[in-house]
């Protein structure tokens, strides 16, 4: 048997030691995840998962209106989650990706983090990505974050999110 290490890319690179590959079969490589030419990818410093009932988002919109949308989402979050066609999932699944996030940073909302400190804006495929300012930002740079990674889930009833925290 073979002993050797094995590569496998799913958002983010994962590492095994396999012992169960065979000697004529070489290690899986895939190519890491990666936004820049020649990045190493990093390791995982925290993970963060979160899940909300949509009617809650959707209850919060009907009784607090503009004001909840203003202090939750940025500008950009409300233009896009309001022009798709299922706006409170949207909605709901940013929430959930935010409180995600505040789990990999290990603040949850303190320390003068604010919601629109955390920002989820689309990559031109589609993907979600985070954007972190003010406060957030400065609370990942002295964990040693430089990305966080995040997928999104919604239907009618659910949102959820899982972020992870990389240098």
């Amino acid at each position: 048997m073979f002993r050797g290490f094995c590569e496998y890319n799913f958002g983010t690179l994962l590492v095994c030691d396999c012992q169960s590959v065979s000697a004529v079969t070489p290690p899986l490589k895939m190519k890491p995840h990666s936004k820049m030419p020649n990045e190493q990818p990093g390791n995982l410093i925290s993970i963060g998962t979160d899940i909300i009932e949509c009617v809650r988002i959707a209850q919060m919109i009907e009784k607090h209106g503009e004001v909840f949308l203003q202090r939750v989402f940025t500008q950009k979050e409300i233009v896009y989650c309001s022009s798709r066609k299922a706006a409170t999932q949207h909605y709901a699944g940013r929430w959930a990706a935010k409180e995600a996030v505040l789990k990999v940073l290990g603040t949850g909302w303190a320390k003068g983090i604010q919601w629109t400190d955390v920002e989820v804006v689309n990559e031109v495929s589609g993907a979600p990505m985070i954007k972190l300012t003010g406060k957030a930002a400065e609370i990942a740079r002295e964990r040693g974050i430089r990305e966080v990674i995040v997928s999104i889930s919604h239907c009618r009833s659910y949102a959820t999110a899982f972020a992870t925290g990389m240098t």
